[in-house]
């Protein structure tokens, strides 16, 4: 449970007051003892009993019902109702489909759809392409889960998952203007998923994974590129390996460090553990360890056999020197840490046996694997994964512009150099200027980022010859 009041714990409360002077500094009071933190506070309905409506945020359900309780034993005040404001945000869903063309009149109509509708079904029947300029296809992305592996919920199946793919939708419209949809599939086989997205891809101009257990997103990823003509991107991979290289080559422009010259520890070898350490030696990084919940991997560990396939990749391609031992032993002459397990793995202390002056990405959620204000004496660059602190290192950054990036290019993939592109693209938002200890990653509410990720992905695409559009220039910043 959060430690202080936030959002997502709001409550809204509708309270019946008798008018009388001193009745609301007792009630908000009451509420300000009990920890609450007040937002907005407006009459519903004045009279000789005045009904107030507040907004508090609280700091989880136990401490809700707290408040509640000091509300009602607040004389002279009578507790109407109360809502989760978190719940609320969702009832009916977050999203919805529209038109860009009204109907209101039988011109319309027979333009529209029948008859004059099968003149352009016949255009896209002998030419398929035609259906990026004549259907939502050009602009709309399919979010694809399963439901297995959902934020830090884990296996929650399809249906709970559904608020998370519609929250993607959101961020997708809201910041880079793409149409997405959640499709949530009532199956866990790979084959039986990759199938479905085949037979869907039709409608959609680009795929989304999201939330799919591993070691199955990297065969269902791998497959699906392999198989369809349109960008397919697992964000809980490459989204975060994204912004990680982005906060890396930032971390190093401040402090005056290249990429080929660090040490890099990971703890973590998941979907996006395995993502990051790809992206890395994409960029010249290549003195990496990872380590798994055994320790260290390596291609001399005595269980590399039983290592599943994405594994036995990293111990091939990583700790060439098979260094032995946990995540902290590893820490001895490291320039980055960059943490993706759990809370608490490393000790502040640990990271004194780092070079002078290491970066720390501690991005486990909702608690790091070092706090940062222990590991402050420590670290020349601290990131997290978490919005209440600096330099949070956030897939939205990432995902909706190069969606944006890839569409406006028509793209049939999205290559490696891609993703770096778009890397650099965030990277590139934080002005010299501004670059500090404290901002290295722009804030995801930076509208910039996402337009130049999406022409520095486009210009790549182009540059490759994966585009089958020219892209737009840059902005000027």
């Amino acid at each position: 449970m959060p430690s202080i009041p936030s959002a997502q714990y709001s409550l809204t409360v509708q309270v019946e007051l008798d008018r009388k002077p001193g009745m609301l500094g007792r009630l908000t009071s009451a509420i300000g003892e009990a920890g609450g933190d007040i937002g907005a506070l407006d009459i519903v309905k004045p009279g000789a009993r005045v009904v107030r409506e507040i907004t508090i945020d609280t700091a989880g359900l136990d401490h809700a019902k707290q408040l509640l309780e000091a509300i009602e034993g607040v004389e002279g005040a009578e507790l109407l109702s109360s809502s989760d404001r978190t719940f609320e945000l969702h009832r009916g869903g977050k999203i919805f489909t529209g038109v860009t063309a009204p109907v209101t009149s039988h011109e319309q109509l027979s333009m529209a759809y029948t008859p004059g509708v099968a003149r352009v079904c016949k255009a896209i029947a002998e030419d398929p392409e035609q259906a990026f300029e004549f259907t939502i296809k050009r602009n709309t992305v399919a979010i694809v889960s399963d439901g297995t592996a959902v934020l830090g919920l884990g296996d929650i199946g399809p249906e709970a998952a559904m608020p998370v793919m519609e929250g993607k939708a959101m961020l997708f419209k809201e910041f880079a203007n793409v149409d997405a949809f959640p499709i949530c599939l009532s199956t866990t086989d790979t084959d039986e998923i990759v199938a479905a997205v085949k037979a869907i891809a039709p409608t959609f101009g680009g795929i989304n994974l999201e939330d799919i257990s591993s070691p199955r997103c990297f065969e269902i990823e791998r497959r699906l590129i392999e198989e369809l003509d349109i960008p397919v991107f697992h964000d809980d991979q490459h989204g975060t390996a994204i912004v990680v290289l982005a906060a890396l080559i930032n971390a190093c422009r401040l402090t005056g460090r290249r990429l080929d010259d660090l040490s890099v520890v990971m703890a973590g070898a998941g979907a996006a553990g395995v993502a990051v350490v790809k992206i890395l030696l994409a960029s010249g990084v290549s003195s990496i360890v990872a380590c798994d919940r055994r320790g260290a991997i390596h291609s001399r560990r005595e269980d590399y056999e039983d290592l599943n396939e994405v594994k036995r990749w990293l111990a091939d391609k990583t700790n060439t020197d098979a260094r032995d031992g946990s995540p902290a032993d590893m820490l001895d002459g490291a320039d980055l840490f960059v943490g993706l397990s759990g809370p608490g793995i490393i000790k502040p202390e640990d990271l004194a046996r780092m070079n002078p002056d290491p970066f720390v990405f501690a991005m486990a959620n909702p608690d790091p694997e070092v706090r940062p204000e222990e590991a402050a004496p420590y670290v020349a660059v601290m990131a997290t994964g978490r919005s209440d602190y600096p330099n949070q290192i956030n897939n939205v950054l990432a995902f909706p512009g190069i969606f944006r990036g890839a569409l406006d290019a028509r793209a049939h993939d999205i290559t490696d150099e891609m993703k770096i592109a778009a890397a650099r693209g965030i990277a590139a938002v934080v002005r010299d200027e501004e670059l500090s200890a404290e901002y290295i990653i722009p804030s995801v509410f930076n509208r910039l980022v996402s337009e130049l990720v999406a022409a520095a992905v486009a210009q790549e695409a182009e540059r490759e010859g994966v585009a089958r559009e020219e892209p737009e220039p840059a902005p000027v910043m």
